[in-house]
């Protein structure tokens, strides 16, 4: 089973630069994609529902903000939207589609990059989502989370550790939050898994030589119960082409859904 995570920066400008050109290409089973940045009236089905899927979409309210995104080989038994509260249900963050004893989500988590009151937001989410997931744990169900959650966990997950340590996405209390989920919550970064490599970043800055001197940070995961963790075969990062600021992650499992 291969799934692929991918953080568009609006799905519409990712489509003009090739994504879709490359995603018929990779066999890919589930592909979850964030911050499509359209309402679903204004994308086409070609490209925007790739021949061969089921295709569901979350929107934000706001226009040209957020947004996720699914697109499955099978189709779902069930797709749920949303966890609850406005900055998850309105912005468009959370979209989990359910395949037998297994869900797949794509999950956008808020950035606090544009301020004080965004981080708060950010908190706030982290820790309304919690509750969630330990009911997850406990569900007995296997999970996917696919998605931008926004913050590197460790040192080896950014290029510049040093000089962003007071800065949002590596912040000790987000860096702490990231230690209880891997930790006592009981989930699994699966890429971690396969590649315990420095250097293996998903997301760029713009400015500067960013991309071309693999200046980046590692903030797309593939967030897995621990049963999944002894099914995980391959982990790629794929920068061959520049579809966003982030490139797509791309899992292989051992699992049939």
């Amino acid at each position: 089973m291969r799934v692929i995570t991918f953080n568009a920066n609006g799905i519409r400008s990712a489509a003009r630069k090739g994504f879709f050109t490359w995603l018929a290409e990779q066999n890919a089973d589930i592909v979850c994609a964030q911050e499509t940045k359209a309402q679903i009236h204004q994308l086409p089905s070609d490209p925007f529902c790739p021949r061969g899927y089921h295709c569901h979409y979350q929107d934000a309210v706001r226009k040209g903000y957020s947004g996720v995104a699914l697109y499955a080989r099978r189709e779902p038994d069930e797709v749920r939207t949303g966890l609850g509260w406005p900055e998850c249900d309105t912005e468009g963050r959370w979209l989990e589609a359910r395949f037998g004893n297994l869900s797949v989500v794509s999950l956008y988590l808020p950035s606090g990059t544009s301020g004080s009151e965004r981080q708060t937001v950010k908190f706030d989410f982290l820790a309304r989502l919690v509750e969630p997931l330990q009911a997850m744990r406990a569900s007995g169900r296997e999970f996917i989370l696919c998605g931008d959650w926004n913050i590197a966990h460790k040192e080896i997950d950014l290029k510049n550790w040093r000089a962003n340590r007071d800065h949002s996405g590596f912040l000790p209390e987000e860096r702490a939050w990231l230690d209880e989920l891997f930790g006592p919550l009981g989930w699994v970064d699966a890429f971690r898994v396969v590649n315990p490599h420095p250097d293996q970043y998903t997301w760029w800055s713009n400015r500067g030589q960013a991309w071309a001197k693999n200046i980046g940070w590692r903030i797309d995961y593939q967030v897995i119960t621990p049963n999944l963790a002894e099914r995980v075969r391959a982990a790629a990062i794929y920068r061959e082409e520049r579809f966003s600021d982030h490139a797509p992650l791309i899992m292989d499992y051992d699992y049939s859904y």
